[in-house]
């Protein structure tokens, strides 16, 4: 997905009551916002955007295709809405971003000699520590 699609035209918003910093006012004013998102019916989306979305965030998914998130960060309603169109953004790009194929590389032909050449240095020092009996000679 282009980083510069911003799905809040297709947000469904619905406020609620927040925990947190307030005071009084916590419990009268509904500053909380919950942001949802129909993957299904999306214009914005193709198929196969849709289709990773379901996939890759199905364990956020409700049943009835909303992709929800709630913002209640902040002491007003308009600042927890634009957070929440921000994650929400963030979570479908986050979705839809295509990992770097791993290209597998080997190890050089010059490297493997050096390491088995510090192997047998290292051998030889270790032998060469060793007790000598008569029987050795």
């Amino acid at each position: 997905m282009d980083p510069k699609i911003d799905v809040s035209k297709e947000l469904l918003f619905q406020t609620t009551r927040s925990g947190g910093k307030g005071g009084q006012n916590v419990n009268k004013v509904e500053t909380a916002v919950i942001a949802s998102f129909q993957v299904q019916s999306s214009t914005l989306l193709s198929e196969a955007q849709k289709a990773i979305l379901l996939e890759k965030l199905s364990n956020r998914i409700q049943s009835e295709g909303y992709l929800q998130v709630k913002a209640q960060q902040y002491r007003t309603q308009l600042e927890n809405k634009v957070d929440a169109i921000q994650k929400i953004n963030t979570l479908i790009a986050a979705a839809l971003h295509k990992k770097k194929a791993r290209i597998a590389t080997k190890i050089s032909k010059a490297a493997v000699a050096r390491r088995i050449d510090k192997k047998k240095r290292k051998g030889e020092i270790k032998s060469s520590r060793r007790t000598l009996r008569r029987d050795d000679w």
